[in-house]
């Protein structure tokens, strides 16, 4: 059942910034027993999670999708990750599957460090997927592992955009930081790396990377709500390079595994005093542009 109350404040919201939709580059849909998995994480607060995160939005698929289009977002995708080698090329499979059938989701893919990443990216790429995704938390692998340069060079090479959580937060990890992924860009530098939850909770240093590389940009998800305010305050000095970064920061929201309603990311990011015209490339233009929608 869409919740009407969260999609008349989502509603309003577009009509005070005048974006007619939203682009969401940050939600994640997976096999249902991978997501079960994923939740009873949540609700068991993991060491990877750290506090108590309720999810707002438990439901079926065919809800959250029809809450997401109920919201506006006329394209979204599947984040999804491995934490083990094998697991991958079947994600890639069902991401696949769901893309088909899900005309606005930007078909998505993922990889790990493990003997024939290459050959099941680049199947992927040629197969149409528009978005991958990294997670060193949970993957717990080194952004640089010899295993992966190939694969990183074939995505460089033809411009699909990666979606790495590679900041520490809210908990850090072995590879997490913004040392791994300098490294990487170092040999990478045309790789579209889209840094999830805008680095947190190291925020300046990878602002710093969007700075040295063109090709890098940043996601909003969870960054400034309150929720993460309290463990990972954005700092207010480094507001100034939001606005010189507009055109390379674009919306995430982690939705459906949120700990408060939709709309309360868009308004923090309404909140941070930017502006209209910035607001509308960052929830729509931006990724727009990177994925070449009409």
């Amino acid at each position: 059942m869409v919740v009407v109350g969260d999609v008349g404040d989502v509603a309003r919201f577009r009509e005070r910034v005048g974006v007619p939709s939203l682009v969401d580059v940050h939600t994640h849909f997976m096999p249902d027993r991978v997501l079960r998995k994923v939740w009873a994480y949540f609700d068991s607060a993991g060491p990877l999670v750290g506090r108590e995160w309720p999810i707002t939005y438990r439901h079926e698929e065919a809800e959250r999708l029809a809450l997401l289009r109920a919201f506006g977002v006329r394209a979204f995708t599947s984040m999804l990750y491995p934490h083990k080698p094998g697991m991958a090329e079947w994600l890639n499979g069902w991401a696949e599957d769901f893309a088909a059938r899900t005309p606005d989701c930007l078909r998505t893919a993922t990889l790990f460090p493990e003997e024939g990443v290459e050959a099941y990216v680049r199947a992927a790429v040629e197969g149409g997927a528009r978005v991958f995704k990294s997670h060193l938390q949970v993957g717990a692998y080194d952004p640089n592992d010899p295993l992966l340069d190939a694969a990183w060079g074939l995505l460089a090479e033809a411009g699909v955009p990666v979606v790495m959580h590679c900041g520490s937060g809210p908990a850090p990890g072995k590879f997490t930081g913004p040392e791994p992924v300098g490294r990487l860009l170092a040999r990478h530098p045309r790789l579209r790396l889209v840094v999830a939850h805008m680095g947190m909770p190291e925020y300046a240093d990878f602002l710093d990377l969007a700075g040295r590389y063109g090709e890098v940009r940043l996601d909003t998800t969870m960054a400034f709500t309150d929720f993460s305010e309290v463990t990972a305050p954005f700092p207010r000095e480094a507001r100034g390079r939001l606005a010189d970064l507009g055109d390379r920061i674009l919306l995430g929201s982690d939705f459906p595994n949120i700990p408060y309603p939709y709309v309360h990311q868009l308004e923090a990011l309404e909140g941070l005093g930017l502006g209209e015209e910035w607001l509308r490339a960052v929830c729509h233009g931006n990724g727009a542009r990177l994925f070449g929608l009409a």
